[in-house]
């Protein structure tokens, strides 16, 4: 009985069983850690809740950059300022040269034949404010304390993310021989890598392109898309980035199939047909339920599914030749 004592102590990773209360116990002292840590991330990112806010509208800004540079004027009546608007040559001939002019019009007065006159100053030499054309509201007293929460709580859960993993991990990881740790510190790896790979290439790429849709999309149906409620927008962008961050562990769930022998890069290559289907409908529960973040998410998981049949097939053929080489 002591010779196996440390055989299981390597195996499992502690040298004596817990009973069910005890491992109920650690459970409720991880979920307690957990809460904890989103808690306080929670506090800190509703101080920081402008800067976050800054941070979100990035994608807002960069969907200009997918469209053809235009000419624009902006008209300046006091303290107001009305555009920048899209003009032609010919609707401005004084706009200064360039693929993208821009000029800035200010109202003013001027004295022509004894009369005072409203006139138009021209500033050539003016840049754009980089503004873009839509502009997030509220329309309600209270909206933007939901805004702002809504905002500090997405930020923190993806802030405290690491910390609840890790209280959660020490909730699990103890039940597992090493073969096993060594599999899931591997997949935690991958996973996290993964994670911040959709998440970065949709913040840059993805959802200025599926934002841009939107807007040309409105255009095309004949309604304004100048005005969008701040609450809407917010909640659009988290679930957007959330959702391809959580989408692209599908490369994981897929490979480790294979490496559980249930399936082979013929099955996979297969059921490519099938594949696009799930996709679009992971595309439909992971983020929102519209064709625009449908096809931007579910284009990626399928060149995702695509690497994951070469994969496969090259652990099948590494896995062939050293069988061939030990029969040898």
């Amino acid at each position: 009985m002591s010779e196996a004592e440390p055989e299981f102590a390597d195996e499992g990773g502690e040298g004596a069983k817990k009973s069910f209360w005890e491992h109920l116990q650690d459970l409720r002292t991880a979920l307690i850690r957990s809460s904890v840590a989103i808690g306080i991330a929670l506090v800190i990112c509703l101080v920081l809740s402008q800067q976050i806010v800054r941070v979100l509208e990035v994608p807002l800004q960069r969907m200009e950059m997918f469209e053809a540079p235009k000419a624009s004027v902006t008209l300046e009546i006091g303290d107001a300022k009305l555009g920048p608007y899209p003009v032609t040559r010919e609707q401005f001939p004084a706009l200064p040269p360039g693929a993208a002019p821009h000029a800035i019009f200010r109202l003013s007065t001027a004295e022509i034949g004894g009369r005072q006159l409203a006139v138009l100053e021209p500033d050539l030499q003016a840049k754009p404010d980089g503004q873009t054309q839509v502009r997030l509201h509220n329309f309600s007293p209270t909206e933007a304390f939901m805004v702002a929460f809504h905002v500090g709580l997405y930020a923190a859960i993806g802030v405290s993310l690491p910390f609840w993993v890790y209280f959660l991990g020490g909730f699990i990881v103890p039940a597992l021989n090493f073969r096993e740790r060594k599999l899931v510190f591997s997949w935690i790896g991958w996973g996290a890598v993964l994670f911040i790979a959709g998440v970065c290439g949709t913040y840059f790429f993805l959802l200025p392109i599926a934002l841009k849709a939107s807007v040309k999309y409105s255009d095309l149906l004949g309604f304004s898309a100048v005005d969008w409620r701040a609450d809407e927008y917010i909640d659009f962008t988290c679930k957007f980035l959330f959702g391809m961050g959580v989408g692209f562990q599908f490369p994981l769930v897929v490979l480790g199939m294979v490496k559980l022998g249930l399936l082979t890069h013929r099955h996979l290559a297969k059921y490519r047909r099938h594949v696009i289907i799930l996709c679009l409908i992971l595309g439909a529960v992971l983020t929102t339920p519209e064709p625009v973040t449908q096809v931007a998410m579910a284009v990626p998981l399928y060149l995702l599914y695509e690497i994951c049949i070469w994969i496969a097939w090259y652990w099948d053929w590494k896995k062939r030749r050293s069988g061939g080489a030990v029969e040898s």
